[in-house]
């Protein structure tokens, strides 16, 4: 087990960032990574910034820092190898559990003025690997070089045993193409081009740099768009009360503007992430940021300063703008008051905004060296399938599918962003259904960047050609006019667009219900031709594993012949996504400890499976911790080859099964990938109406690797 101790150059480098970014790397790659902060620092919470974040985004164990009043007594003391001896104990409370450990080190500050040298201590006590974290300016390598340099000698230079290497962050002077915010861990995105442009500049400071000696881990570039608050951060900032918090939590201040002059001089301010200041005596403002709400440009928020906040009788006239969650912030402070904090407001990202946290992490980790990762890891255990390394593969197949998906829901805000972002990415070629204006208009009004090669279809010019052919599919069922009456819903239209092969896969679901999604794919698409029923599952991302629950969305109460077919639909799902499947068919009894009819279905589905696909690890029944515990598993079912480790779950009805998964689902704060849904003969998938742009970005990936996986097993 090795351990890596990150130790900043200066303030302001992104130390945090780089922490959880190179265990998110590490986690991509399925090695299993710890984090530890061993000392807290001057303005740190009770549990340390670093150390909740870790917590939150990997749903590891963590361990509360030093307190930096007992860090400060220790050391004017004279406590040090106390001190040293503690950091070593919660090194090794986490180590048993861990691959590698990565340490944040002290940041060098004014007050902390013994930093360095307690770092220098701590790397020689935890006998751990350095990388030194430093910002970095393209156009002025000497300076980069000599802060770098001036940090090596407490480490005994470049060529010490002790040195591991540098990352630098916030690079200032790439291009911005290198600054793209990644979906999942994306390492094509690393400027290779750039790290040899700058390794040779450095060079000519220090020989060593980009050598084994002093290795260049990461180039991280700077950017904006992760440096962005929510508009709930600032509230407190400006001594700010709400007069309507809506959605402070989710809307980010992109850009702020003071208004000043005439309303009609102002107009173009108005736009998506705009935090818009002004004197609370000037109504106008109020009405126009409420105008521009209804109109659907979602602003982060109105910050009204001095005098009081506005009257009641005036925020009627708000009240739909008020409805669709626009914050307003009442300050005392002046205008110009107001402004300058906010300028002076530091990135540091909140402990629970884990939004900006991942987005953050995803974005490091794609900028590190994987390969200096892996050799220094040390890691001898079996790769795991993280979610993390779930969602990196699920990325990238789809990138390799170059699969055409139809979105009928085209004019959908939600659907229109998850489209840019797999477009640009190249996760697959989206098309939406929609008329071009109206999602131009979305677009501008959301800030959304619609790129090249977004295939955009209105339906009216293309809704006839499949009058036919739909009238064809279902002989004897309906007539001409019926099809182009039933072909007016976009579903349908994307449905039919599939029928025909003009496309790949379709998602859709933002709006629509799941009967509206999956009914016209039963009557056109129908199921393949090894199975006689669809199903569906959920790909379950817990912290150390990915599991997939099925059925869990569409059959209610299967047969024993259903169920083994749902179990083997499942499995070959598992696999298509890199999961090696342990299948447990699940019962609220193990064995034949429980009798009855609905054990008796589950024993009769297993015995099914197992006579269909004797290549597949199936076992039932058992119950669910018998199949997801070991310690369980062995005490219950000690001759099963599944119990205590089993991946995929069967459930035996929806009952169970949905139950079971919004129970995992909330109460231990999973994320989940699905519904996907299986057995179809193409691939369609249902969205849930609440989901997310990421979701949808994610189900779009899924979809693609289903069409892929259907096209070659033909």
């Amino acid at each position: 087990m090795n351990t890596i101790l990150l130790i900043p150059t200066g303030e302001g480098v992104g130390l945090t960032s780089a922490c959880l970014g190179m265990i998110y790397a590490l986690d991509c790659n399925g090695i299993k990574a710890g984090f530890l902060k061993p000392f807290s620092q001057v303005d740190q919470e009770n549990l340390d910034r670093t150390t909740s974040l870790f917590g939150h985004l990997f749903q590891s164990k963590t361990v509360q820092s030093i307190s930096h009043e007992k860090l400060t007594q220790r050391i004017a003391a004279g406590e040090v190898d106390e001190l040293l001896e503690e950091a070593v104990s919660l090194h090794r409370s986490i180590a048993a559990d861990n691959n590698v450990i990565i340490v944040e080190g002290l940041l060098p500050n004014g007050q902390d003025h013994f930093a360095s040298e307690l770092n220098a201590s701590l790397a020689q006590a935890l006998d751990a690997e350095v990388v030194l974290v430093s910002t970095a300016d393209i156009q002025n390598p000497r300076k980069t070089a000599e802060k770098v340099e001036a940090h090596l000698r407490q480490f005994g230079g470049a060529t010490s045993n002790r040195t591991a290497g540098v990352l630098f962050m916030r690079t200032r002077g790439l291009s911005e193409e290198t600054a793209q915010i990644p979906v999942a861990f994306d390492p094509s995105l690393r400027p290779t081009e750039d790290i040899a442009k700058f390794t040779a500049e450095l060079q000519k400071y220090n020989r060593y740099f980009g050598s084994s000696d002093l290795p260049i881990i990461g180039l991280v570039p700077f950017s904006n768009t992760l440096s962005v608050p929510r508009t709930l951060d600032i509230a407190s900032v400006i001594d700010g009360q709400w007069v309507n918090q809506g959605e402070a939590k989710t809307r980010r201040i992109l850009h702020s503007s003071l208004i000043a002059s005439s309303i009609e001089y102002e107009l173009n301010k108005f736009i998506a992430g705009e935090l818009i200041i002004s004197a609370s005596e000037r109504t106008d403002v109020l009405l126009a940021s409420s105008l521009a709400t209804s109109n659907g440009i979602p602003l982060a928020g109105l910050v009204l300063t001095e005098r009081e906040a506005p009257a009641p009788k005036l925020l009627e006239f708000c009240q739909s703008a008020i409805k669709q969650g626009l914050p307003i912030l009442h300050t005392h402070l002046n205008t110009l008051e107001t402004a300058q904090r906010l300028s002076d407001f530091g990135n540091e990202i909140p402990t629970d905004d884990t939004e900006r946290a991942e987005q953050v992490t995803r974005f490091v980790s794609s900028h590190i060296d994987v390969e200096w990762l892996k050799q220094h890891s040390n890691n001898g255990a079996t790769p795991r399938l993280s979610p993390s390394a779930f969602r990196h593969e699920l990325v990238q197949k789809s990138i390799a599918a170059k699969k055409r998906i139809v979105l009928p829901e085209g004019d959908e805000p939600r659907t229109i962003e998850a489209a840019a972002i797999c477009q640009a990415r190249g996760i697959a070629h989206c098309i939406l259904l929609a008329k071009p204006e109206a999602v131009h208009d979305v677009a501008k009004a959301r800030g959304i960047e619609l790129p090249a090669g977004l295939e955009i279809i209105d339906p009216d010019q293309i809704r006839d050609q499949y009058i036919a052919p739909m009238v064809e599919l279902r002989k004897g069922k309906l007539n001409d006019l019926q099809a182009k009456e039933q072909l007016q819903d976009t579903v349908v239209l994307g449905t039919m667009m599939l029928a025909l092969d003009h496309v790949d896969g379709l998602v859709s679901g933002a709006v629509h219900t799941t009967a509206n999604t999956v009914r016209p794919a039963f009557q056109l698409i129908k199921t393949a031709p090894a199975y006689s029923l669809v199903s569906s599952i959920f790909f379950m991302l817990l912290p150390d594993e990915v599991y997939v629950y099925g059925d869990c969305a569409i059959n209610p109460d299967p047969t024993a012949e259903q169920l083994a077919e749902i179990a083997i639909q499942s499995a070959d799902s598992a696999k298509a996504f890199g999961i090696n499947p342990r299948i447990a068919m699940i019962s609220y009894s193990t064995g034949t400890s429980g009798t009855g009819a609905d054990v008796e279905k589950v024993q009769q589905a297993t015995q099914i499976a197992q006579q269909r696909r004797p290549d597949l690890l199936i076992d039932g029944p058992l119950q669910y911790d018998a199949a997801s515990v070991e310690s369980v598993g062995r005490q219950k079912a000690p001759d099963s080859r599944v119990a205590g480790r089993a991946n995929v779950f069967i459930f035996p009805d929806l009952n169970t099964g949905n139950t079971t998964y919004k129970a995992v689902q909330r109460a231990a704060n999973v994320v989940s990938v699905g519904p996907m849904l299986q057995g179809l003969n193409k691939p369609v998938n249902d969205l849930s109406r609440g989901a997310l742009v990421d979701d949808i970005v994610f189900t779009i990936a899924l979809t693609a690797i289903q069409a892929e996986q259907q096209a070659a097993a033909k």
